[in-house]
C-alpha cells in the first residue's frame, strides 16, 4: 500500500542550502538558497516560507522534515525554524540513522551527514560496491563495499575552493569562469587558469576513483553529484558511471523512509 507523505529534505552545505519536496518516493520540486550564517531563523522561515508560497506550496503541505548538515553553527538556527514556521521537529542526520549500510569509519560521528545521505542512496539506487563522488567546497569520495559497508574515502579541496585560493596568492591571477577550454594548452591566462584547474581535477577524481577501485573492486559503480561535476565530465568521461545531482536529497528521503 502507498504509504502518502509530503517530505521536506534539506541538505545543509557551506555553501548553499539545498531542498527538495518529495510527494513520497518523488521528487517534486527542489530549490538552493544560501547558506548565510548570519541569518536568523525568522530570517529562514521567511525565505522558506516565499519559496514554498512561489511554487503553489504551504507549510501544511509538509508531514515531515529530515536535515542533513555539515555546517554545525547553522543546526539549531534551523532547526527552530523548522519547529517554529511548520511546527515539525526534524530529523537530524548523524552516524546512528538507519541506512541499510554499515559504518565502517573509525569514528563514525565525525562522519559527515551528507556523505552517510549521498552513499545510502548509492547503495539503494545503484548497488554495491559504489564509489561516491560529490564535488562541492570539498570533493570527497566514499567507498562502499560489496556487502555494503561504508569504509570511508577521501577528501580533497574543492575545485571552486582551490581556485580561490590560486586567486588569493596570486596577485596576477583573476577570478575566472569554470568553463572547459577548447585546448588543455592555454593560450592566455584564462585559458591557462582553466586548463590547469578542470583538467587537474579531472586527473585527480580519476585517479583516486583508480586506487579506491583496487580496494573495493573494479566492477563498481560510479556515482558523481554536486554542482561542480558537470564540469569536468561535460565530454566523456568514462570513469563515472552516473551522474545524479540529487543524489543527496534522494538519500535523505530513503533515510526517512527507514526511520519514521
Amino acid at each position: 500500500m502507498y504509504n502518502h507523505y509530503m517530505l521536506l529534505a534539506m541538505d545543509v552545505g557551506n555553501t548553499n542550502i539545498k531542498l527538495a519536496l518529495f510527494d513520497g518516493k518523488e521528487m517534486r520540486s527542489s530549490w538552493r538558497i544560501s547558506a548565510t550564517i548570519t541569518r536568523t531563523a525568522d530570517e529562514f522561515g521567511i525565505a522558506f516560507r516565499d519559496i514554498f508560497s512561489a511554487h503553489g506550496y504551504t507549510f501544511a503541505d509538509v508531514d515531515g522534515i529530515i536535515i542533513s548538515s555539515v555546517v554545525p553553527s547553522l543546526n539549531y538556527t534551523i532547526e527552530h525554524a523548522c519547529t517554529y514556521y511548520m511546527n515539525i521537529k526534524p530529523i537530524m542526520i548523524d552516524a546512528t540513522v538507519k541506512t541499510g549500510l554499515s559504518i565502517g569509519y573509525a569514528v563514525p560521528k565525525t562522519l559527515g551527514a551528507d556523505r552517510i545521505a549521498s552513499s545510502t542512496a548509492a547503495y539503494h539506487l545503484y548497488g554495491a560496491p559504489a564509489i561516491v563522488v560529490d564535488m562541492g567546497t570539498a570533493t570527497t569520495f566514499n567507498a562502499i563495499s560489496r556487502e555494503g559497508v561504508l569504509l570511508g574515502g577521501a577528501i580533497a579541496p574543492g575545485m571552486k575552493t582551490s581556485l580561490d585560493a590560486l586567486v588569493s596568492h596570486a596577485s596576477q591571477l583573476p577570478l575566472v569562469e569554470l568553463s572547459l577550454p577548447s585546448s588543455p594548452i592555454g593560450t592566455n591566462t584564462i585559458t591557462n587558469m582553466q586548463s590547469g584547474i578542470i583538467y587537474g581535477y579531472r586527473g585527480l577524481v580519476e585517479n583516486i576513483v583508480k586506487e579506491i577501485k583496487k580496494e573495493v573492486g573494479a566492477d563498481a559503480k560510479v556515482i558523481a553529484t554536486g554542482g561542480l561535476t558537470s564540469v569536468i565530465i561535460s565530454d566523456t568521461s568514462d570513469f563515472i558511471d552516473h551522474y545524479d545531482r540529487a543524489l543527496t536529497l534522494k538519500g535523505l528521503q530513503i533515510i526517512y523512509e527507514l526511520n519514521k
